[in-house]
């Protein structure tokens, strides 16, 4: 039996890469090891708890001790999800980014390091690669060029990652992945952001023109294209992960208005924010080509199942907005 390692696995990429490997990989045990910071709910991970080939860790990965005690049982694969990934976030505080995304991802590097782990899987973005103008797409030669302080740091990780397979010949992959939606996101993201503020009868913030295109993928396909990497990619390469669903951020809008019901008066145009990249696309050729992989989810069909997921889950949700959320496991585990 396969044990993975997976860092985050209370956040929204992580928890749904939790339920789709014990949903179809019988063979695979999970470490699933979180902080349960503000992003990480325990609540996302409801039903595979009892699950006797999962076992929960509550730890930070900064943590080398807890990280080191986490791994002493055997691991085959480390699948690193955790991450602070919000830019405005990053915008307002860059430290949190530079401890998480660095510093977290040195330790777990060392640690993969120690317990000689067949493959350690990086979880990266698009955005390391920066701003694309009207044409063209991100290939994994692209230069990395990142604009924002959480980008930037995401970058300085993968640097690592790469630096740790040629020193010290580390099995290690990386995966940039474009912009993600599904169920279980954390509602400070645009899409369930925007579907939680319909619902409630508010409106949309929309920064500057609203004409900032990013690529659109279903958290399922991008799981599938992990697993899919952990089976047969080739360590010391990056894979671009996309949805081939470019769509600018007035044109999501639209779309969930449309699906809510709702009018364009719930349009709040607000002050872009600093720094704003224009234009992300990711050519997933290398994917595709050498690995066989390929998104299954078209955009529209994922964004009404997502409408409906959390339309059918609105306590999840609303837990999150008010706080509740995390009541939930600080009575298991404890605060902090």
């Amino acid at each position: 039996m396969r044990t993975c390692f997976v860092t985050g696995a209370a956040g929204f990429i992580g928890s749904n890469f939790v339920r789709q490997v014990l949903a179809e990989e019988p063979d695979t045990r999970i470490l699933a090891y979180d902080a349960l910071t503000y992003a990480g709910n325990l609540e996302n991970l409801e039903g595979c708890l009892d699950d006797p080939r999962l076992t929960f860790i509550k730890g930070d990965i900064c943590d080398a001790p807890a990280v080191a005690a986490a791994m002493a049982a055997g691991v085959d694969v480390v699948v690193h999800f955790a991450a602070e990934s919000h830019v405005d976030r990053s915008i307002l505080g860059c430290q949190a980014f530079i401890r998480t995304n660095i510093e977290g991802t040195q330790v777990l590097l060392d640690a993969a390091r120690r317990a000689k782990v067949k493959l350690y899987l990086q979880v990266s973005t698009d955005e390391v690669y920066g701003s694309l103008g009207p044409t063209g797409k991100f290939t994994e030669t692209t230069p990395i060029a990142p604009n924002s302080p959480y980008s930037a740091s995401k970058a300085a990780a993968d640097l690592l990652v790469m630096a740790y397979h040629h020193t010290y010949g580390l099995p290690a992959v990386i995966t940039r992945c474009s912009n993600n939606y599904g169920p279980y996101q954390f509602p400070e993201k645009l899409i369930p952001l925007f579907i939680t503020n319909l619902l409630e009868g508010k409106k949309v913030p929309v920064y500057g023109d609203g004409r900032n295109v990013r690529d659109w993928i279903h958290v399922a396909d991008h799981c599938r294209a992990i697993r899919t990497v952990i089976c047969a990619g080739r360590p010391g390469q990056v894979y671009n992960i996309g949805g081939n669903s470019e769509r600018t951020n007035l044109e999501i809008t639209h779309l969930l208005l449309a699906g809510l019901g709702c009018g364009p008066e719930r349009i709040e145009y607000v002050k872009d924010r600093p720094g704003h990249d224009r234009r992300y696309a990711i050519d997933s050729t290398k994917m595709q080509t050498e690995l066989g992989w390929q998104p299954q989810v078209a955009f529209e069909q994922g964004l009404a199942d997502t409408i409906d997921w959390y339309r059918r889950n609105e306590s999840w949700w609303r837990r999150i907005k008010s706080g509740e959320y995390r009541a939930y496991y600080e009575t298991q585990y404890g605060r902090g």
